[in-house]
């Protein structure tokens, strides 16, 4: 028996490797729109940095992308609220909605429906926090609720914002050790790409010199400085504006932060798959798509799914 969910497709896969590009192609045939998936392209004036490739989109309509301020304080609930007034108005309109990205939070809040805690903000508590390190944080995340600091990711573990909130989350009386799931929303195909690590690492190198010779990130980081974001918000985010603000603030020369945000970008699509891989192991299944016959495979594969 049929359901009455709406079909999305989600296309997903590590940094480089092409999602863009697919999905601008999967949406023009199937005349659809595209939702992002990402944690950073949220934010508005963060271009270059966060891969936001708009002239690639054309006519293709795009959601989820420069709809917040840098400053904001810009929650993954605030994010899967906005996905779904997205997606509802991309299906009135009769339109095929595609979620793509590369933040598995991001898309299995959305794909698996997380119900996100209403825990607001502890400004006290924040004031608090921010004094201590990482490690610091990590380890009162720890002594709070140890078996929800086990099953955190790598990446989040690093991230002061995120322990942050985690710790205010887990102080209050609404703490979980595994994110509650509502029953699903969408009937969803989930697409993977995934070009191997040779072909990912070369790509990312690649990239990473354009943004910094052809595509002026250095000026926009500067610039997104000047008109207001700290220092400290910028390393927040890590990666590119991590890097780029000790470059800016002489911390490291150039060829150092080059160097280190290679590798550290590299990392980050390390991480990126390993996400999707435990996501597969939690039941969820993902269509590794054949990278060289990328465009047929997903096709077929959108058709069926549709029909």
């Amino acid at each position: 028996m049929r359901n009455n969910k709406p079909k999305i497709i989600v296309i997903l896969g590590p940094t480089a490797s092409g999602k863009t590009s697919l999905a601008v192609n999967m949406a023009r045939e199937f005349d659809g729109e595209i939702v992002s998936a990402d944690s950073r392209q949220v934010f508005r004036g963060m271009d270059v940095g966060t891969g936001k490739d708009l002239a690639e989109y054309v006519e293709i309509k795009y959601h989820m992308i420069d709809v917040a301020e840098p400053m904001e304080d810009y929650s993954l609930a605030h994010y899967k609220s906005g996905v779904e007034k997205a997606i509802d108005d991309i299906v009135r309109r009769g339109k095929q909605p595609f979620l793509v990205g590369g933040s598995g939070l991001y898309l299995q809040s959305v794909v698996d429906n997380y119900a996100l805690s209403e825990v607001g903000r502890d400004d006290g508590l924040r004031e608090e926090l921010e004094k201590l390190s990482v490690s610091d944080l990590f380890e009162r995340l720890e002594k709070i609720n140890p078996l929800f600091a086990s099953k955190i990711n790598e990446s989040d573990a690093k991230n002061k914002r995120r322990l942050v909130r985690y710790i205010e989350l887990q102080s209050s009386d609404q703490k979980s050790e595994t994110p509650k799931l509502e029953p699903q929303k969408y009937e969803c195909l989930v697409l993977g790409l995934d070009p191997g690590k040779e072909v990912v690492d070369a790509k990312i190198y690649k990239r990473l010199i354009d943004r910094l010779e052809k595509e002026d990130m250095v000026k926009e980081i500067d610039d997104l400085h000047s008109k207001g974001v700290t220092w400290q918000r910028l390393k927040d985010f890590g990666l590119e504006y991590r890097f780029v603000a000790e470059y800016l603030q002489e911390k490291i020369d150039y060829e150092t932060m080059v160097e280190r945000l290679n590798i550290a970008i590299r990392q980050f699509a390390k991480r990126q798959m390993t996400w999707f891989r435990r996501w597969e192991k939690q039941g969820r299944h993902i269509y590794l798509l054949n990278f060289d016959r990328k465009i047929e495979d997903a096709r077929a594969k959108i058709q069926k799914f549709l029909s």
